[in-house]
């Protein structure tokens, strides 16, 4: 997995704060896209806190917390994800909000940009339908607390292309994850 991957995550509640630890404790640029600016300062307090309880249990140094927070930029503007190769969305729940989310980044992103959904329960597929892109859309379920626990699953749709699969399968086993592939 190439370490100049450019990762957006969009939403910085608990998944989405938790995502952007992880992709920029790996050691990946990561866009950390909220339309609030007081959430985004609290997921970055909520990272904060994570890599100096991991530092306490001897998991990480100081200058690995460092590098972490070096590695994410917070922002409200949706126009930067328009460079990413990836983009992980973890909003809430809500299909509308979710579809008109992949309908805009589908009209900024660059057409080889992966869509990446946090969903648990939306089909992955629906969401695919609706873009110009449904062979780059696929499902990047991580486990909460995404800090602690190593599974993730990667959910295919049936126009998911191969590449996408292994591209996320990579990113996860990067992010010191475990890829389980399912279907949508």
């Amino acid at each position: 997995m190439k370490k100049d991957l450019k990762i957006a995550i969009i939403g910085s509640g608990t998944m989405g704060n938790g995502i952007a630890h992880v992709s920029s404790q790996s050691g990946f640029k990561t866009t950390l896209v909220d339309i609030n600016k007081d959430q985004l300062d609290k997921a970055l307090s909520v990272i904060n806190s994570n890599l100096d309880r991991q530092i306490k249990k001897n998991i990480i140094s100081s200058v690995d917390k460092e590098n972490t927070i070096n590695n994410i930029i917070l922002t409200t503007d949706i126009n930067d994800c328009k460079d990413k190769d990836l983009v992980i969305e973890a909003i809430p729940e809500k299909y509308d909000l979710k579809v008109s989310l992949f309908k805009q980044l589908d009209s900024i992103c660059q057409k080889d940009t992966i869509f990446a959904s946090n969903t648990s329960s939306i089909s992955i597929s629906n969401l695919g339908n609706q873009t110009k892109r449904p062979d780059k859309i696929i499902g990047m379920h991580f486990m909460n607390p995404v800090p602690i626990m190593k599974l993730v699953e990667v959910i295919n749709t049936i126009h998911t292309s191969n590449e996408t699969t292994d591209q996320i399968i990579e990113l996860a086993k990067a992010m010191r994850k475990t890829p389980v592939q399912c279907n949508d």
